[in-house]
């Protein structure tokens, strides 16, 4: 079970990176056919910058997946590390709990709202894109996040937590 749960999220992981990236790609894009528009031919692509900022909030909540499987979000532990190895890893144990509830909680609060826009098509102001897409990348991501966060307790992958910058 453990290896087809490994199996699952690798592949998982690879598929969120792969459209994290293509998301940062075509905003960088964007941004550079905005650039040349501007600077070039004196107009401006107007609604590049609403694009942009969907883009950019599609490829952090699809990445956040990304950086809860490696235990890498930010946490303040500086008291945390003074303790002693069993109540760190307890703290460590709880924490990957609370997360995990946290980000099941938020995506059942935030799907209401995200079903609202589609009902309503509410769309943005300059791109005209329906607000459900770039809303609906917040409780995707957290949903992902929870599924990390029950992969890493499900594997013991928690206990993997990098003290060191860099690992």
């Amino acid at each position: 079970m453990r290896n087809g749960i490994l199996r699952f999220i690798s592949l998982l992981l690879a598929i969120i990176r792969a459209l994290a990236a293509v998301l940062l790609i075509c905003s960088v894009a964007l941004n550079f056919a905005n650039i040349i528009g501007r600077y070039f031919f004196h107009a401006s692509i107007s609604w590049g910058e609403e694009a942009m900022l969907f883009f950019m909030v599609g490829c952090v909540f699809l990445g956040s997946g990304v950086v809860t499987w490696s235990g890498r979000h930010i946490r303040m532990d500086i008291i945390v590390r003074l303790m002693p190895e069993t109540i760190r890893t307890a703290l460590a144990l709880f924490s990957e709990f609370v997360f995990l509830v946290t980000a099941i909680a938020l995506v059942i609060f935030a799907w209401p709202t995200v079903r609202q826009l589609a009902a309503f098509d509410q769309r943005s102001l300059a791109a005209d894109i329906p607000l459900a897409i770039p809303q609906a990348m917040i409780p995707i991501g957290l949903l992902i996040m929870a599924i990390m966060a029950a992969g890493r307790l499900i594997t013991g992958h928690w206990r993997d937590r990098s003290d060191t910058p860099g690992h």
